[in-house]
């Protein structure tokens, strides 16, 4: 500061020379230019932790859900899908969209035969739209059958900082599922 002082002190007017002193304004110039990547952060991070919230919501709906199937309750009451549905929704404290919801529940032969993939391959995904490539169905079988029960919903994102976000899909959403696989007990 002496030298710019020293050098360009001379053009500059006496009535101006206070204004090269006087430091009030620099906390708000420090505060704008600190401020914006705080703020951006601080705004991750709680998109990160609301994200993981509502997976760890997802998962627990299906858990309890998936007991229903599991007892021989849902096949006793005559459930479908949409009952099925409804009782996931019970769980998710209106987080969720629930006609968004993917349930796809099969039989499958033994527990090494069940396998699970992406319901949103990477081809079907474009910037505006992912299309399922799994079709929802509700066979919940009988006692003793082993069932593989999948549920998954397209988790909207907000944040996008310059491509950094935590969208998994082409439709700037993230893919949260919940896949259980058991024995249904002897009913």
């Amino acid at each position: 500061m002496a030298l710019f002082r020293k050098v360009f002190g001379r053009f500059i007017t006496p009535s101006r020379r206070g204004f090269l002193r006087d430091e009030r304004g620099t906390t708000a110039i420090e505060f704008g230019i600190l401020g914006i990547p705080f703020f951006a952060l601080l705004g991750a991070i709680l998109e990160t932790s609301y994200v993981f919230l509502a997976g760890q919501i997802l998962d627990t709906a299906v858990q309890d859900a998936a007991r229903e199937i599991r007892t021989g309750q849902a096949q006793g009451a005559g459930y479908d899908i949409d009952d099925f549905r409804d009782e996931i929704c019970g769980g998710l404290y209106g987080l969720f969209d629930c006609t968004k919801l993917l349930i796809n529940i099969t039989p499958v032969t033994n527990f090494t035969g069940a396998s699970v993939s992406s319901p949103l391959p990477p081809a079907s995904c474009t910037p505006t739209l992912c299309e399922w490539s799994l079709p929802a169905a509700f066979t919940p079988g009988g006692g003793g059958d082993v069932i593989l029960v999948r549920v998954y919903y397209k988790w909207p994102t907000i944040i996008n900082l310059g491509g950094f976000n935590l969208a998994d899909t082409g439709a700037n959403a993230r893919l949260l599922g919940s896949v259980r696989v058991f024995a249904n007990e002897p009913f």
